[in-house]
């Protein structure tokens, strides 16, 4: 009988949280690294090349590979034969791991869960509680994988009870195009197929807890249905163009990943979740020696990159910048940022508005007139930092807000990660506004661009208060000019068109 002891089964939970916040998987280094040397569209093979740069960056420093440290997912084997040594019960165990692990002074995690979620949305503070899944299995051990899963690619998971006839393929391929770049591609897709709809959500979240294995797969060839979907889907979404961070280009997703269950004969469920650019998961099983041991990546893993200005980049100086000057920047151009900026996401922009609806004002140390916004919620610093990782999050959720805030507070443009929607750029378009696109999957190295960092307004909100960053040389690209033109659209439909005139090769 193994005796699994309280302190061992918590140290083991906190050190993997730490542990999967600043080391990607060696599996998903080695595989971003063929495709940013395979990759053809300059912008994609930029974006790449910041991800695998800031994911060095992570693992030399031990801080956050994105400034989204995720919602704790936990999934539990627990062997029948295994004893517990303990006065708490499983989720309390894993809740405490995950609280010591968020609240690491040296490597401090932002807390992002909110209690009260379709009410008051109070953040808990320390990140709980996790979201457990837990199994009784033949045994005397505990296998454990841990994730930590970002609300870009969580807002992008999908299910759809198809007949038993339609056709997955198609299904998938209708709807990849839909979920954006929020999700920050490249990453893997996770799918479920069969049994009830909540048991197909959970094996596409469960799927992602693989390694990629997609190219072994493709040089032994498929074995069964699973492993020919697999291949097919790889093979063209990837046609699709979509490309890193949505910029168009020969690499989507890194592997397609799918869990199965019986169903029923009138039903085929099927569910996807997207993973990521900050793929996060580790692995242990406990066996009552102690607590578990996490192997690094070593530093031979990481290619040897380096990410230069182009002799095309525009230079901004964001505190003397004017509308003439940004009615001249082009549709996929490079620019580097330099000066003040003020922050703000969904519930600053929330206060924004019910302020407006009230009839009041903005408080005189908000000003947006003629500055930008970058839409971010950063991590605590530690040590000397000014900031802790403090990349984008998805723009598509201030849409809503978009012309409230060009219309009545002076704003020229914004800085976020992924596309815009409809509505967005129609209100950029109308005011002659920008819209700048920073690489998600990149927390860290844009953080060192941040040079000071200030709470002026909202500070009750936390880290999604209203900060002013001055940057220098912060890399961005124009996603949205102040024509309209949105590089989302143009760029993956050319990439689309360019893959399909590739010759396969067997």
């Amino acid at each position: 009988m193994t005796i699994i002891r309280q302190q061992d089964f918590i140290e083991s939970i906190a050190d993997a949280f730490q542990f999967i916040s600043y080391y990607h998987p060696t599996d998903y280094i080695q595989a971003l690294a063929k495709a940013y040397q395979q990759e053809e569209s300059q912008a994609a093979k930029d974006a790449m090349a910041q991800i695998l740069i800031n994911s060095r960056m992570c693992a030399e420093g031990k801080r956050p590979i994105c400034q989204d440290t995720g919602i704790a997912v936990v999934f539990l084997k627990v062997g029948m034969k295994v004893r517990w040594e303990t006065d708490m019960d499983i989720i309390e165990m894993v809740n405490e791991g995950v609280r010591r692990a968020y609240m690491n002074p040296d490597n401090a995690l932002r807390a992002s869960i909110l209690n009260d979620p379709a009410g008051t949305r109070k953040n808990t503070k320390d990140n709980t509680p996790a979201v457990v899944h837990m199994e009784i299995v033949a045994g005397d051990e505990v296998d454990v994988h841990v994730a930590a899963k970002g609300g870009g690619s969580e807002n992008k998971s999908k299910l759809v009870m198809l007949n038993p006839s339609d056709s997955i393929v198609d299904w998938v391929l209708k709807t990849v195009p839909t979920m954006g770049a929020g999700w920050c591609p490249p990453g893997i897709l996770g799918l479920g197929i069969g049994g009830t709809p909540e048991k197909a959500m959970l094996l596409a979240k469960e799927s992602l807890m693989q390694s990629i294995d997609i190219h072994e797969l493709k040089a032994r060839g498929a074995k069964n249905r699973v492993e020919e979907l697999r291949l097919e889907l790889y093979e063209k979404v990837n046609a699709l163009g979509i490309g890193a961070q949505g910029l168009g280009g020969l690499t989507t997703v890194l592997d397609v990943k799918i869990l199965d269950y019986p169903t029923h004969a009138a039903s085929l469920p099927v569910a996807m979740i997207p993973n990521c650019a900050a793929t996060r998961h580790a692995h242990f099983v406990l066996d009552g020696i102690g607590p578990a041991t996490l192997t690094p990546p070593k530093l031979s893993d990481y290619p040897q990159i380096t990410w230069e200005v182009g002799a095309d980049t525009r230079r901004v100086n964001l505190n003397t910048v004017t509308r003439e000057e940004i009615a001249q920047w082009q549709p996929g151009e490079r620019l580097l940022l330099s000066g003040k900026l003020l922050t703000g996401r969904d519930a600053a922009h929330k206060r924004i508005a019910d302020i407006f609806a009230s009839g009041g004002t903005l408080p005189p140390e908000i000003d947006f007139n003629n500055r930008f916004i970058y839409y971010v919620g950063p991590v605590d610093p530690v040590r000397n930092e000014v900031v802790g990782p403090a990349g984008p999050t998805t723009a598509t959720r201030m849409d809503k807000f978009t012309e409230m805030m060009l219309a009545k507070t002076g704003l020229i443009g914004m800085i976020g990660k992924s596309e815009r929607g409809d509505a967005g750029i129609a209100a950029i378009k109308k005011h002659k506004a920008v819209y700048l696109m920073a690489v998600g999957g990149a927390a860290y190295l844009v953080s060192k661009a941040i040079r000071s960092s200030r709470v002026v307004a909202f500070e009750d909100l936390g880290m999604e208060a209203i900060h002013e960053f001055e940057v220098q040389d912060m890399p961005v690209t124009v996603a949205v000019d102040s024509q309209g033109i949105s590089v989302h659209n143009t760029e993956p439909a050319k990439w689309q068109a360019k893959i399909g005139k590739i010759p396969v090769v067997a």
